[in-house]
């Protein structure tokens, strides 16, 4: 038995406002909608990971999901421009990252990050 996939699921009566997000400012293709449900994702090889901390590093608050991108300074205008809030950084952190918080539509805390080279 392997794990072929894992998909975080945000309840909420609202699914139309991920789009602005998720697909909008992330680029994220709506993938699958059902009236009741929509998925969003890209049809690349990605790896599979589930993290559990006590807090999200530099003593700050536990994400709710963490989005690795490759420019994290684009992706932070982005958001900027589409008026989501952003809650900590950008900061260069000393795990090799460089990261920000922001709060999605529905209020759930993302960690939008890349691997510094």
């Amino acid at each position: 038995m392997k794990v072929k996939r894992i998909v975080a699921n945000i309840n909420t009566r609202d699914i139309t406002a991920a789009k602005s997000f998720y697909q909008d400012v992330l680029g994220l293709d709506l993938m699958m909608d059902h009236g009741w449900i929509r998925t969003y994702g890209l049809n690349e090889e990605m790896g599979i990971q589930i993290s559990f901390a006590s807090q999200g590093g530099s003593e700050t608050s536990t994400p709710d999901l963490s989005i690795e991108v490759d420019d994290v300074d684009a992706t932070l205008e982005g958001m900027k421009r589409a008026g989501f809030p952003i809650e900590y950084g950008p900061v260069n952190e000393p795990w090799g990252v460089r990261r920000f918080y922001v709060r999605d539509p529905y209020g759930k805390l993302i960690n939008i990050l890349a691997h510094e080279h």
